[in-house]
């Protein structure tokens, strides 16, 4: 069974790091396996958005530039979360009546893959 590293991010600032092989973007809530072995059920109502990451450390002075154009990976997206964080990126399925929706990053030299952004945890979000 395929295992994703993840690093989930609550909407209480809290973050959490480790694998998932039962992420589904349709689902209430999904299994992360932590790095210590343990493993929890989370609920992605609690999630501010699932990062799908290459690694667990990522490149601490890495600048955050959403300029990349990703040919075939849907509409340009802007997404305001709530916590004042925003992003920019690529989206395919957005609809408003989902939980959330996936994008792909405008940076391909970041640490994300892509992220599973929960449309409750946003503040705004515009096709640009």
């Amino acid at each position: 069974m395929h295992t994703n590293k993840v690093i989930v991010r609550f909407k209480d600032g809290a973050v959490k790091k480790g694998n998932t092989s039962d992420f589904f973007p349709n689902k209430i809530s999904f299994h992360l396996n932590h790095l210590d072995g343990k493993i929890e059920n989370i609920d992605v109502e609690a999630l501010k958005a699932v990062f799908f990451v290459k690694d667990f450390d990522g490149n601490k002075d890495h600048k955050k530039k959403y300029e990349d154009t990703i040919h075939g990976a849907g509409r340009k997206i802007s997404v305001d979360f709530s916590d004042g964080e925003s992003i920019t990126g690529y989206a395919l399925g957005y609809s408003p009546d989902r939980l959330g929706f996936f994008i792909t990053p405008a940076d391909l030299t970041g640490n994300n893959e892509r992220i599973f952004v929960v449309k409750s945890a946003t503040k705004s979000i515009k096709f640009l």
